[in-house]
């Protein structure tokens, strides 16, 4: 059994370092040397100084280009040159850039000039082998940063804007930075991040197929070279899985969506939440069609509440490649009803459930309380498993009112006993008492096995479990994968908190060869520790804090060391989204639930270097 820790640093990778991009070339870091240097060669005609703030050009000025009289003279026009030094651009840098674009591009001349500062901001790359057979020195700029779709602005200044932080959080879900910048032009800097990537979609359906989908062609020359030819590949191969991403993406978006109400906005939820079918009874539905960009490894499965606010759902279908979500409330598979929604791309044949079948029914469950049970208390199920309980003035309240009450609780008071019973999953285990359920009983709701997450605080068990996977309705839908890795299986946990997608799988008898998990909170990792040591599981466990450190070199980094991950498992932790806490539900905005962006960002690039290898 191997355990390594969530520091990054830690992890020893089995990889040749030729074979990366060197760190100095994948971030334009602000350089002190670079900035006196530019600061050296500022143009008597301007002041400003590139890397300061009070240099920074206004937005109107760049927009709008040089005066029309420096247009009509052409690029070698003085008047153009003065134009562009005056933004604080040195004029040897100016004259260049004009140039390598053509006649009137001003927006070419700027990106260009950019470019060069960004470069040389840059820790000073390392030089070439003397065997390497290589264009001019003059060329290396234009020839490693042609790709213009990889340069963020965000790296020319250490004071990042709003504006910034907006185009590098959709940067971070797969946008190309012009076309972040562009929504937040269309749409107004107070546009949240959902009404910024459907504007982006809408402006990618607007366009023809393949527009902007060329990749320039580049020498085999250039790979003898270590430096120039690894990071002209690389950018080349960054550049086709955009594509790949964007082409996937923009045919998903004109498919016809089923479930939709007739404006196409409102995904209807079904009730009875049956999900595609339940144990032992006849399926709803035998065989569904896959959108062709969901299909293909790894497999992946999302869940999130049924119950989110409008337009969760139809977004969160959206990104997972228009997937028909599959609602399922768990009371059909234990004693407690648990709405949720799940998107995958399981097939859906052949599922069976765990084994014994677990009791579904309250008075099943705690045999001990139907001595107590009031007859006015209908409640078979328990509601939603919550991350918190009721206190005990609570209860003690209710002890008074029923004691109190001669000749049994009036109507009145059975009704408000009643509602705070349902809301926070009180049971009756004495006369005239009532009591929440304990931290063991909630594991055993959700199918964890006894004393799952002992050893947290009470207050982080029940935060934790609320948050989790219920392990039988999980299990039923991953039981399709026991025959399809008879071997085991590689995982990517995102988010899962103790784990419940892995201690279903282990409950259904697949081995886990090697599990990358990431989560931030120490005590739900000290719970998957745990349960990974006691239940003896030989494969590989991984634990990575921030989800921002997983970006594409550390993916392809593990698909080259396991051979690619088999199943991409997560959901949103609740809090954002359930219906006890209406007044903190802000949907995919939320704090935590936001997260969903990362899963997306994560799982598609996993399927675009997979695809590749």
């Amino acid at each position: 059994m191997d355990w390594v820790s969530d520091s990054d640093d830690d992890y020893n990778w089995d990889t040749h370092e030729a074979d990366l991009v060197p760190a100095s070339n994948r971030s334009a870091g602000p350089s002190n040397k670079a900035s006196t240097s530019n600061s050296e060669e500022k143009h008597d005609s301007g002041d400003k100084n590139w890397d300061s703030d009070e240099g920074e050009v206004p937005a109107h000025d760049v927009l709008s280009g040089p005066p029309k009289e420096a247009s009509e003279a052409g690029p070698s026009g003085n008047n153009w040159v003065a134009h562009f030094v005056a933004m604080g651009f040195p004029e040897e840098l100016v004259v260049k850039a004009i140039k390598q674009n053509r006649e009137g591009d001003t927006d070419g001349v700027l990106e260009t000039l950019l470019t060069y500062g960004a470069i040389e901001k840059s820790p000073k790359r390392e030089e070439s082998p003397e065997h390497c057979s290589s264009a001019s020195d003059e060329g290396i700029l234009e020839d490693e940063f042609s790709d213009m779709e990889d340069f963020e602005f965000e790296d020319l200044t250490d004071d990042i804007s709003e504006k910034d932080k907006v185009v590098s959080t959709l940067v971070d879900m797969g946008f190309l930075a012009e076309q972040a910048s562009a929504a937040i032009d269309r749409c107004g800097p107070n546009a949240s991040i959902l009404e910024l990537a459907d504007s982006i979609h809408a402006a990618q359906m607007q366009e023809g197929p393949g527009d902007g989908w060329d990749c320039p062609a580049f020498s085999s020359d250039d790979e003898n070279c270590t430096y120039k030819g690894k990071k002209r590949s690389f950018q080349l191969e960054k550049k086709k899985k955009r594509s790949l991403m964007y082409e996937r993406k923009r045919v998903s978006m004109k498919r016809v969506r089923p479930n939709f109400d007739d404006d196409g906005t409102s995904l209807i939820i079904p009730n009875p939440m049956i999900g595609f079918s339940l144990p032992f009874k006849p399926p709803r539905i035998t065989h569904r069609n896959l959108p062709e960009a969901a299909i293909g490894p790894p497999f992946f499965y999302y869940e999130n509440v049924a119950l989110a606010p409008k337009g969760v759902w139809e977004t969160i279908s959206r990104f997972l490649y228009d997937i028909e979500p599959e609602f399922v409330d768990s009371k059909f598979f234990c004693a407690a009803a648990r709405k949720r929604g799940y998107i995958h791309n399981l097939p859906i044949k052949n599922r069976f459930p765990l084994l014994p079948i677990p009791p579904k029914t309250i008075h099943e469950v705690f045999p001990t309380t139907k001595k107590w049970w009031p007859s006015w208390d209908p409640r078979t199920h328990l509601n939603c498993l919550q991350t918190c309980i009721a206190s005990a003035k609570l209860t003690e309240r209710i002890r008074s009112a029923l004691t109190e009450s001669d000749g049994g609780p009036s109507e009145r008071i059975k009704k408000w006993i009643l509602y705070e019973c349902r809301k926070w999953n009180l049971l009756w285990i004495g006369l005239n008492k009532v009591a929440p359920l304990e931290p063991d009983e909630v594991e055993m709701l959700l199918g964890f096995p006894r004393n799952h997450t002992r050893g947290i605080s009470r207050t982080e068990r029940y935060k934790s479990l609320g948050n989790s996977f219920q392990i039988d309705t999980v299990a039923y839908h991953l039981s399709v994968l026991k025959d399809m890795f008879p071997n085991g299986i590689t995982v990517l946990s995102l988010f899962s908190g103790i784990g419940g997608g892995e201690v279903a799988l282990h409950r259904l008898g697949i081995r886990i060869k090697a599990l990358v998990s990431v989560e931030l909170s120490d005590s739900s990792k000290n719970v998957v520790k745990s349960w990974w040591e006691q239940t003896n599981q030989m494969g590989t466990l991984i634990h990575i804090s921030d989800v921002q450190k997983l970006d594409g070199n550390r993916l392809e980094q593990f698909i080259r060391t396991y051979g690619g991950f088999d199943l991409v498992i997560g959901g949103s932790p609740c809090n954002n989204l359930a219906g006890s806490n209406r007044h903190h539900r802000d949907g995919l905005e939320g704090e935590h639930s936001a997260l969903f962006y990362d899963y997306f960002r994560i799982l598609d690039h996993v399927k675009c270097l997979m695809g590749k290898n």
